[in-house]
């Protein structure tokens, strides 16, 4: 009777189970690689953590950063909290949460990021409020109606600011603001917070450095998919004077 001797037949068949494994050890390896690289340079997700920009996104929403085509006003924007505007620095994830987070299997749910919506870049005038009642740039009022906060038992929308100010950004910067007004610590929120050895308002614009990307889209719940786009207001303000090297406050008010 002929055939293989059973060690022969061993030897095959752990030969072909070790070739398969190196074959899945590549593919995963790849796909993590790959994972990787698109979080560090093309995407990024993000948990929203706070009411600051209801309704537009909600508490515990996951949204995508994409880190490709650059910023505008209008856009909403993830960026690192090197302001302190967050207080203390917060507790770090554990290691196996920080990995999977890196090689972007996890959204990022720390608490020194946050999301607001640009409403000056460098050398724009941003002031709040003309007579009626309207947020301006440039000296062309917003339409906010598209996206400020509006109460879902009242139907009252938010006041496009409590807090009066007129700024010039400073280069570098941004001048951001969250959509739920009334809920939101943001740029108008930081003018007043005087720090030593710095210029007036210095705490109240974000460096472009700190910006991670422009949210694109809300990808979890699935009964909220939806893209983020720029509003249509934002395509009439005119283009900026130059920027001042350091932040313009002529009028600041407490937030």
């Amino acid at each position: 009777m002929s055939g293989e001797k059973p060690e022969t037949a061993n030897a095959s068949v752990l030969g072909a189970l070790g070739s398969w494994l190196r074959e899945i050890a590549i593919v995963v390896v790849g796909a993590l690689v790959a994972s990787t690289l698109l979080r560090l340079f093309v995407a990024q997700m993000f948990v929203i953590p706070s009411s600051s920009m209801e309704n537009t996104l909600l508490i515990g929403d996951r949204v995508a950063v994409q880190k490709v085509v650059g910023y505008s006003r209008g856009d909403i924007v993830v960026f690192r909290d090197s302001l302190g505007w967050l207080g203390d620095a917060p507790p770090q994830e554990d290691f196996g949460q920080q990995l999977l987070i890196f090689i972007g299997l996890a959204p990022d749910e720390s608490s020194n990021h946050l999301i607001k919506r640009v409403i000056g870049i460098a050398g724009d005038h941003v002031a709040c409020c003309d007579a009626q009642g309207r947020l301006t740039v440039n000296g062309v009022a917003l339409n906010e109606q598209s996206y400020l906060y509006t109460d879902q038992l009242t139907g009252k929308q938010a006041e496009p600011s409590r807090a009066a100010f007129d700024v010039v950004v400073p280069a570098g910067t941004v001048f951001v603001m969250g959509d739920h007004r009334n809920q939101s610590e943001d740029s108008r929120c930081h003018l007043d917070e005087d720090v030593p050895g710095r210029p007036e308002g210095y705490k109240a614009f974000v460096p472009v450095g700190d910006i991670v990307g422009t949210a694109v889209a809300v990808v979890f719940p699935f009964n909220r998919i939806h893209g983020l786009t720029r509003p249509p207001t934002f395509e009439d303000i005119p283009t900026p004077g130059p920027a001042p090297a350091e932040p313009v406050v002529t009028k600041r008010g407490p937030c």
